[in-house]
Formats: C-alpha cells, structure tokens, sequence
C-alpha cells in the first residue's frame, strides 16, 4: 500500500476523536465530577475503598473530608503491598507495571503504580491525541509518510513477585501497540539499551537511513543526539540528514532554554513544535494549537485534578481546590486522583493556568524546585525565561544551570548564586548577568522588591561552569539520559557545592 493513503487513514482515524475533546472542552467540570464518582464506584470494594467507605461518597465535598492529600512517602505501605503482589488494595483491577522513578532530588527511588488501565486510557491515549491535535491543525502532514525518531530513558525491566518495575518509556515500549511500534524508530532493542553512551552511537547507526518526519523526547538530552548526529554525519542541519521533518514533539524541561538551538540545526520556518506534559503519574496536558506555549488540559484519561494555591502551600491555611475554582495566572501545585489507584497524590509540579474556557495551562516549576529563602518566590518559569532572554541579548547559548541562596552571615545581605554551562561564554559575562537580573525582576515583583537598592538580596552571582560539567555530575549519578536532570532551582546549597566541587577536576 502507498506511503500516502496510509498516511490518510492514519490521519482519519485519528482525527476520530475531536468531537470527544471537544465534549470535555465544552463541559469541563461535569465530566471531572462524572469521572470522580466513577474512580470511587470502580474501587469501593478495595482495601483503601473500604477503609474510607468510597460507596457512602456521593459528593465532591465528602471525598475530600473522607480522604486527605497524601504524599508518596504516605501511600508507599499500599504500594508496596501491591507490589509484593496483593492485589484490590489501591485499584480494583489487577495493577503489575510500576514506573521506578527517584524524581529529580530523592535518590531513593519510588514506584508508581501503572495500571492496565492508565496504559491504555491514559498514556497511550494521550499520545494518540497528540497526533489527532498536530494533525487536526496541519491538513497537510505527512508524517506517517515515515517515522518518528523516538528517545526515552533507558533501563530494562525488572520482575519481582510476579510484577515489573522499571523506567516509564520501557514499560510503554513493552506495551506498545503495534501501529506505534511500526511508526517508530529506533527499535525496541535499541530503545531499550542501558548504557547511554553506546545507546547514542546505535540510535545514530540505526536512524540516520530512515525517513524520519517528526522526533519526540525531552530537550536536553535530544539535543545531545541531534548534535552527534550531525558530528557524526558531517550536515551542516538536520534537514540535510531528514529531508521531511517537519515536528519536534518535546515535554520533561522547559523548551525555552533550548529554542534558539533548535531553530539553528532546524532552518525551516514552518517547523513545528508541540509540547507535551506526561509523568509516570500519568499524561496531563497537549499543545493543542500551532505555535503556541498553552497546552490543553486533558479531562477524560481517568484522572481527576485539584490544586493547591501556591501562596498557602504548606502552611495552615492550605487547602486544595477544584477546577472549577481556580483562577488565571496563580500558581498551584497539582493533586491527583487516579485510575493507577493514587487518591489525592501530590505529584509535585506547578502550573498556572492561562485560559479558563477550555482550561489551558504552563508548567511553571517543582513545589521544592523554587527559591523562596529571602521571600522572593522565585520559580523555574521565571529563571528559564531570563536566561532565554540574556541568552537572545548576549547572542550565547546556554546548556544547562541551576541556582542556589547566598545565607545571610552577619551583616551580609543574601544573593542568588548560579552556576552556568554555555555551549559558547558570552563576550560579556557582566552584561549576562545584569540582563538576567533585571529580566527576572521584570517577571517577578517579589524578586525585584527584594532586590531594590539591594535592600534585601545582592546582585546575583555567576559561575561559569567548564565544558561538560553538568553531563559529567548525571553520569557521575547514573542518571544520564530520560527525564533526569538537575533541579534548576533549590532553597539549599547542595548541588551547586557539587557541581563547584566537580568543576575543579577535569
């Protein structure tokens, strides 16, 4: 069958399934309630159903007095009971794959429960809708014409007590439905390859002859790729090497550091970018429009959302609210309930919403990755946005940073110190850095009152970190590629002490 009318029924198809979205778009806080009660109905014969007594729940008000907001540190005794291979204790149906994940701080690992489920429904459903939306906007894609250019963690699986735990991209690739297995490149054998080094080399050997239309993974480390690919093909762009590209679908860190990279090895102006926010929790939010930094808040994968405001996060007036109460433009920290079996599961993520009708959102950071130790409220968000900025004046690229507090000692005032990696140092490391303070005072009104007339907080310092530094701290942590990364932001010193400690040895 000819590449192009597979490439119209794949379209069609998929295409199926906007009047859906449309519904939920159209009625948003009715199906969030319909879906809540169905959660409830499906496990009240569980052991945490029983427990709470789901069947007498028949409000919104009454699950959220019968159930409280819990951490993974306090359902981890459920989990781990499932994972010894009890079954019926979070979710009614039988729950084996579990998405081993140590976040981005705690080096102890958790493990999140993946039920059939929040497979098929969830993540496989919400990468299904991510091409019915590029598609529903672009009539004239070809990208089943040839194949998507896949990179996701690495690590294979593990069984224990008749269940499997490992990286979340490697329980979706053993699962994998065959459409998506044929539309996909590297294969699975390579995909799955434990040792980032040589699994680079061999998704380079095995992509580089194919026809690729689109590429999907995390920024950071798909730029890593991308560069090698044209080190190791000699193309001057990634257009020479895939004439038919025309998407990039990214999620996992903020694009906005990245995107001027991007738009050098991609020379294409009507090249797309589409991002895409999913966890091992579950798949939460698409880019539904064309050049756009909104994503659509998905409400039918089997996952119920609240939120917290972010001004009363961890203090004694903090409550959580429904979507239907929040506002514009406040930061919140998400809750969960879901069809893996996580009740009122604080996944730690923060977003804002920019649209109410239909309910769009941006990432704007971690409930511990912020700086808040002088009352600034600092937040990935803004400092990603700053360095874009800086990067935009100073005509430099930066590949990755974090930031730490200066304490106040003495009479000395507090400070924000950052640690820097740039692809190239700019010509005028004093003009980086007085754009990346004035940018985030821009963007921060907490931030710019605590440094007026250095009232507060001194001018911000910059370390400018060697070649390779940051690669060098993941691989000295194991944690290259995937979703790790270091936290861009932390109230403590830690990391930062261990990069410059790491920086003095080459």
């Amino acid at each position: 069958m000819p590449l192009s009318i597979i490439n119209s029924f794949a379209s069609w198809v998929l295409k199926q399934r906007i009047h859906q979205i449309e519904l939920f778009i159209k009625y948003p806080n009715e199906v969030q309630e319909e879906l809540l009660m169905n959660l409830l109905r499906s496990s009240e014969n569980t052991v945490i159903g029983k427990k709470n007594d789901f069947s007498s729940i028949k409000t919104y008000r009454t699950f959220t007095e019968r159930i409280p907001i819990s951490s993974y540190e306090d359902i981890e005794p459920l989990i781990e009971l499932t994972r010894k291979g009890e079954q019926n204790v979070i979710w009614n149906t039988p729950i084996k794959w579990f998405a081993k994940s140590s976040g981005t701080t705690n080096a102890k690992s958790k493990f999140i429960p993946v039920s059939s489920e929040a497979l098929e429904n969830c993540h496989y459903k919400g990468s299904k809708d991510l091409l019915c939306l590029y598609l529903n906007n672009n009539e004239n894609s070809e990208l089943f014409t040839g194949k998507s250019l896949r990179l996701g963690g690495s690590k294979q699986i593990y069984e224990d007590n008749n269940t499997f735990f490992g990286d979340l991209s490697a329980i979706l690739i053993e699962n994998m439905p065959i459409w998506a297995e044929y539309s996909s490149t590297p294969s699975n054998k390579v995909s799955l390859m434990s040792e980032w080094e040589s699994k680079i080399a061999a998704i380079i050997n095995e992509t580089t002859n194919e026809n690729v239309t689109s590429f999907a993974g995390v920024p950071s480390w798909m730029l890593v790729l991308m560069n090698k690919v044209l080190e190791k093909t000699g193309r001057q762009n990634l257009l020479e090497v895939w004439p038919s590209l025309e998407v990039y679908f990214h999620g996992g860190v903020s694009f906005d550091p990245y995107r001027e990279q991007y738009q050098k090895i991609l020379p294409k102006k009507d090249f797309k970018y589409y991002e895409i926010y999913n966890a091992s929790e579950g798949f939460f939010a698409i880019q539904d429009l064309n050049y756009s930094n909104d994503l659509l808040l998905m409400l039918d994968y089997g996952i119920f959302y609240e939120f917290i405001p972010m001004d009363t996060f961890g203090t004694v007036n903090e409550k959580a609210i429904p979507l239907s109460e929040v506002s514009l433009n406040k930061n919140y920290a998400i809750v969960i309930t879901t069809n893996s079996g996580l009740w009122r599961y604080m996944i730690g993520d923060t977003v804002r919403f920019t649209s109410l009708s239909p309910y769009k959102i941006r990432v704007t950071g971690r409930t511990k990755h912020h700086i808040n130790v002088f009352g600034e409220e600092l937040m990935v968000e803004n400092s990603d946005q700053a360095i874009a900025k800086a990067c935009q004046i100073t005509q430099t690229e930066v590949v990755d940073y974090t930031v730490a507090p200066v304490f106040m000692k003495d009479k000395e005032k507090g400070a924000h110190e950052w640690i820097i990696e740039f692809k190239q140092n700019p010509a005028d490391i004093q003009l980086f850095q007085r754009v990346l303070d004035e940018t985030l005072q821009s963007l921060n009104s907490d931030y710019e009152a605590k440094r007026y007339n250095n009232m507060t907080l001194n001018p911000l310092v910059i370390n400018v970190a060697r070649p390779n530094l940051f690669y060098d701290w993941l691989k000295d942590q194991d944690k290259l590629g995937g979703q790790h990364k270091i936290p861009r932001l932390s109230n403590q010193r830690d990391y930062l002490e261990q990069l410059k400690k790491l920086q003095l040895y080459l």
